[in-house]
């Protein structure tokens, strides 16, 4: 991860029936009535540099989540690597206890810097508002720095995934002003119907049940932590 000073930085669900906690008002035309009360998170810290112990970027995300109501299915620490990134995320988005994904680091301008590349192949719809509201943001607290920020947003599987910067202070802004306040909307517009479909096709069409364990299947350096 090495986009910490690029100068934009400001437990599973054990319901195998469906992980969203939707609200009771479901009447009517309000573009609401699919948000989702609580959402299971994975977190990745894209890093060659960091380990488990020492992760303030994945740390704030984790806190932040589950201080917001939320739940964190699981966190993983994996190398900058395009590969191991792109796998990852895939895997991750495809589980059945995961209804969002957030990954920190990698996202600045260095040759190793390839999360966004490593995502936006996967991504079934992007969600350029994301990134942009992001940029707009951090213009406010560091100014014309944040280009060299490639925050970037979309759905893969039927899951919200969301691409931070590595520092402390990128993912404060991103996940407290961004993130947080539409996470439960984008997890039920996302996966609005998913569920209608594996019931009626008799196996999943987005989100496939967590790896035993929560191994890793792409050689990833990082597990649950």
């Amino acid at each position: 991860m090495t986009d910490h000073g690029d100068g934009s930085e400001t437990g599973h669900h054990g319901d195998d029936e469906g992980h969203h906690h939707y609200g009771d008002d479901d009447s009517g035309h309000d573009h609401h009535h699919h948000d989702v009360e609580s959402v299971a998170v994975a977190v990745v810290t894209v890093s060659s540099s960091r380990t488990a112990d020492e992760d303030p970027a994945g740390d704030y995300v984790a806190t932040a989540f589950e201080e917001a109501g939320h739940e964190v299915a699981v966190r993983e620490l994996i190398p900058d690597d395009y590969d191991s990134v792109q796998g990852t995320v895939d895997r991750l988005a495809r589980r059945k206890d995961t209804d969002a994904v957030v990954t920190t680091g990698g996202t600045g301008v260095t040759p190793d810097d390839v999360t966004p590349e490593a995502v936006r192949g996967l991504l079934a719809k992007p969600l350029p508002g994301f990134g942009e509201l992001f940029r707009r943001l951090s213009y406010e607290e560091v100014g014309t720095r944040t280009v060299g920020s490639r925050a970037t947003a979309g759905v893969v599987s039927a899951t919200p995934v969301f691409c931070l910067p590595g520092s402390e202070n990128a993912v404060r802004l991103g996940v407290d002003e961004v993130i947080l306040p539409e996470i439960g909307h984008l997890v039920g517009l996302a996966g609005r119907g998913v569920d209608d479909e594996e019931a009626d096709e008799g196996g999943a069409t987005g989100h496939e049940e967590a790896d035993e364990g929560g191994a890793a299947d792409d050689g990833s350096t990082g597990g649950e932590t």
